[in-house]
């Protein structure tokens, strides 16, 4: 993540872009990104559909960290500095990645269908299930949990469940 100067998210981006493109750099940073959502706005009695920066002031960059590629981005106009303790980034976790819904990360489930397994995130957490599907292509399974008495199918992500 690279922290910028407020409002100048999308020059920094272009900004990069270019530099990547002018050094040759493609090879050490692969993709950059102003994190940007859908938000329904409602001016004079009408709805209106606006894209909303997630993180104002934040840019993510996806890059091999080396001396170079530190140096070109930490010398971008409008680059206040990376996020972290010091000067070096810190690289987002694959877990951190999925939680800002900024990349897909696809999840390998070590389960197969009739295996017991426990719910490890949502409203139904510790909830235990036997995997009745796989779905594989929309990373979800549906798990038969039981509730009040009876069996109830739910759909769950990969890493909603654990294998018990």
């Amino acid at each position: 993540m690279v922290h910028t100067y407020s409002g100048y998210e999308n020059k920094v981006k272009a900004n990069l872009e270019k530099m990547v493109e002018n050094r040759g750099l493609e090879d050490l940073i692969f993709e950059v990104q102003v994190p940007m959502e859908e938000h329904i706005e409602v001016k004079d009695g009408k709805r209106k559909s606006v894209m909303r920066k997630i993180f104002p002031g934040y840019v993510i960059v996806k890059m091999i960290m080396t001396d170079e590629s530190w140096y070109v981005i930490r010398n971008t106009r409008g680059v206040t500095g990376f996020v972290g303790p010091g000067s070096k980034p810190i690289p987002l976790t694959d877990d951190e990645i999925r939680k800002l819904g900024v990349e897909d990360i696809p999840v390998e489930l070590k389960a197969e269908v009739g295996d017991n397994v426990r719910v490890i995130s949502g409203p139904l957490e510790n909830f235990i299930g036997v995997i009745e599907e796989i779905y594989p292509d929309k990373q979800k399974v549906r798990v038969s949990v039981s509730m009040f008495g009876r069996d109830t199918p739910i759909d769950l992500e990969y890493h909603q469940i654990q294998r018990i």
